[in-house]
């Protein structure tokens, strides 16, 4: 079957379907081996759960107009959970600033089963499966791009982007040129709070990831995360 495309070669009808089919890619050997040892060996600290280890659903509220784009899942946090941002440090750091925004119904993420609700929020990545050291290839980053193509025109009222990390941000722009909304990336580079007026009307918002790096070290406060997604919600109900 070929990525981005249901069965026939049809393209998908609903996220739901989109979810389906993307949870049984098998594109990138390295990524799926290691997903797999990583679910078979496990951390001591959970040696007692079964271990996702498929490439992660996207997850949210399939008429958002807001969409999250994140880099890749983590090893023992979506990897093992099946969620995006669930069960990890970032995570921790990211929910309680969503729910604060009025997007998320509760501050805690760690597990599928945990009762989260998205509101007005979709959350994506531009590779599906944990790679090792959190580094995915550029030719890993390309073979997972099909995806990001087929899923974005799913999200029909979609009006904000907002981009995590360098990496993200990259993904979404080249998903931009792939699909002809702009013709070349020109001026769309990365920076925190950086923000860009698209040619299909929508805008799209950069901000550090919320990694443990970026908010151990003081780069990426609480505080100027949640502006990001006050910001966020003025260009959606703008």
């Amino acid at each position: 079957m070929r990525a981005g495309c249901g069965k026939n070669g049809a393209m998908f009808v609903s996220l739901e379907e989109f979810n389906e089919n993307l949870v049984g890619c098998e594109r990138c050997p390295r990524l799926r081996a290691w997903c797999q040892q990583v679910a078979a060996e496990k951390r001591r600290q959970w040696r007692d759960w079964e271990y996702w280890g498929k490439p992660v659903p996207s997850f949210g509220d399939p008429n958002a107009r807001v969409l999250i784009m994140g880099l890749a899942p983590g090893a023992h946090g979506s990897n093992r959970t099946g969620r995006p941002f669930t069960g990890d440090g970032s995570g921790e750091f990211m929910f309680p600033v969503l729910y604060q925004a009025g997007y998320a119904s509760q501050a805690r993420s760690f597990s599928r089963e945990d009762g989260l609700r998205l509101t007005d929020l979709w959350i994506t990545a531009s590779v599906r499966c944990a790679p090792p050291e959190n580094k995915p290839t550029p030719e890993e980053q390309k073979t997972c791009a099909p995806w990001l193509d087929a899923e974005i025109p799913l999200l029909k009222r979609l009006r904000v982007v907002v981009a995590l990390g360098k990496i993200g941000f990259d993904a979404y722009v080249a998903h931009l040129v792939r699909t002809g909304v702009v013709e070349r990336r020109g001026g769309l580079h990365f920076g925190h709070g950086v923000e860009f007026a698209l040619p299909n009307g929508v805008r799209l918002i950069g901000t550090y990831h919320p990694s443990l790096q970026n908010t151990n070290t003081g780069k990426l406060s609480e505080a100027m995360f949640l502006r990001i997604f006050q910001r966020a919600r003025e260009l959606a109900e703008g």
